[in-house]
Order: C-alpha cells, then structure tokens, then sequence
C-alpha cells in the first residue's frame, strides 16, 4: 500500500498537479485518505524523500521539491513489474518488451546455479523505452526447476560502470567505447542457492542515484 500511496503522490508531481513547493498532506492526513496505517504513510513519504520528489523542513511539513531527481530505488522496487517502475518515473509513455527462450547453462552460469552444462537455463532479455527513447535493458538466467522468486530471502546488487555487452551498446545506442551503469542482481535462498541472476544496463546518466534499502534481521 504505501508503494501505491508514493506512486499517487510521484504521478501528481510529475503530471505538474503539484507544482514545486507544494505542499504534500501529513502523514496522518494520508492515513485518514487511503485507511491505512501511520507505518504505511510514512514509509510512502520516506520513499519519496529517498527519491528526490519531495524534501521536509523541521517543524514544518514536506514539500514538492524545486528539481525531483531521478533515482532507482533497490531493492525496494523488485516487487514492481518493469512496466511500473520506468511508468512511475515519467509520465511519458512506457514500453516493456520481453524475449524469452531456453538455453543451455554456459560454464559460468552453471557453476552460479550448481548446474551442469547439459543442464537448461530460462534466458530472459526486457527491453525497455520510454516516449521512443531506450532506458535499460537486462539479461536475467533462472534454471527451469525454479519459477520466479518467491523462494529468494537477499537480494545481491553490484553497481559499477562497465563498458556493454554487444547487444545491450546496441539497444542503448552507444558510442564505441562508452560505458553504461550495469546492475548485476543474484536472488539467494536462505540456504545460500542462486535462483536468479540478472545483468541490467543504463544510460550512465539515467539516474542522479541509486538508493539500496534492505530489512535486517532482527537482533543484528
């Protein structure tokens, strides 16, 4: 609920309903609105905060910021289909196109999975673009006795600038040479198994910033 109370918010700003400086309604008033409780409410205004939307002065309120940054929000936003995500960050028009086939397991891909390499692998290429203009693309593997992540308790995220696979320097029409922001994903089980892994590319100046946020375990 709360992820659907800042993606309320998020299109008002972006829609300009909401102008810069203005101010959001208080926690307890978006309680009262969506019949949730005070928790929720706040996680949907720290979210917002963590992603550039709005700011909060002391003692005031929170607003509309002057410039909202870009910024991918992980793990936070893993629950999201790729349609929401890159929707909920422009109101221009979104498009997800998915290919999937089955492939043998490549030695470094059998050797991340436990497999052998006459084991089958689920190869999964999301291209996506916004208003015509191409914003990320990934290549996720999952071996085919495994069906989506529901089994995964860690999500593992590496973010580095590298120079792009072919196909992926294709999609994102770069130049020869340049390099894009890469994520590499692994979705662990709690007895340490790789159940998927991912490799997704963006234009290197597609966010002003990544922003990771994970529950930890209680006790630690």
């Amino acid at each position: 609920m709360y992820m659907e109370i800042a993606a309320d918010i998020r299109q008002k700003i972006q829609t300009r309903e909401w102008l810069p400086e203005h101010p959001v309604p208080s926690a307890a008033a978006l309680c009262d609105q969506y019949g949730v409780s005070m928790s929720v409410t706040k996680k949907a205004l720290d979210l917002l905060k963590s992603e550039g939307h709005v700011y909060g002065k002391f003692g005031v309120g929170t607003f509309v910021a002057n410039r909202p940054n870009l910024v991918r929000v992980s793990p936070e936003r893993q629950v999201e289909g790729a349609e929401a995500t890159f929707g909920s960050e422009s109101n221009e028009d979104a498009r997800v196109d998915r290919e999937v086939s089955e492939v043998r397991a490549t030695s470094d891909l059998a050797e991340v999975f436990g497999l052998s390499l006459d084991d089958k692998l689920t190869h999964t290429i999301t291209r996506a673009s916004v208003d015509g203009r191409p914003v990320s693309i990934s290549d996720t593997y999952q071996p085919l006795a495994v069906s989506g992540i529901s089994e995964a308790r860690v999500l593992w995220e590496t973010v580095a600038d590298r120079l792009p696979s072919r196909t992926h320097a294709e999609w994102l029409n770069t130049t020869p040479g340049d390099l894009v922001k890469t994520v590499n994903q692994r979705f662990i089980t709690d007895d340490g198994r790789v159940i998927m892994i991912s490799d997704v590319s963006y234009p290197r100046d597609r966010y002003d910033a990544f922003v990771f946020r994970m529950t930890l375990p209680s006790g630690s």
